[in-house]
């Protein structure tokens, strides 16, 4: 009776173990597409002159599965701080101010809204790349 109970105990653990990588696959940055493509972007060369088209994509791709209300908020006021920096830089003028106005948004999105840790941690790659901007925008072509 022991040895059959055992064995039973032992073919399911063994079944259960099967399963496991099914479950542990989403996990895995390599089988997302979106997020690989968003590591192949700053693998380029010229991702330096695509950074706030790259960061409003990230800001759409988080927008999909925000809450409404002041989470989608925030994402918009964002993506207008974001216009209104880049209607300026195409102009062929660095604001500083917009550009602190950007990131002080982003910020905002990066630590109030609901976000999954893999989106926090993209949204925190773009505000780290943004303030590297401020300090070398000058460097940057």
């Amino acid at each position: 009776m022991k040895q059959t109970l055992l064995r039973t105990i032992v073919g399911a653990g063994g079944f259960l173990l099967c399963l496991a990588p099914m479950n542990a696959a989403p996990q895995y940055p390599d089988r997302d597409p979106w997020h690989n493509d968003r590591e192949s972007f700053y693998h380029e060369q010229s991702w330096h002159m695509h950074l706030f088209n790259r960061v409003r994509q990230d800001l759409d791709h988080v927008q999909t599965v925000a809450f409404s209300g002041g989470d989608e908020y925030r994402i918009v006021r964002t993506k207008r701080e974001l216009d209104e920096l880049q209607s300026k830089l195409a102009a062929g003028e660095y604001d500083e101010s917009s550009l602190d106005d950007a990131i002080s948004a982003l910020g905002r999105v990066v630590t109030d809204n609901r976000l999954s840790a893999r989106d926090r941690d993209m949204l925190n790659d773009d505000l780290n790349r943004m303030r590297d901007y401020r300090a070398h925008h000058s460097d940057w072509r």
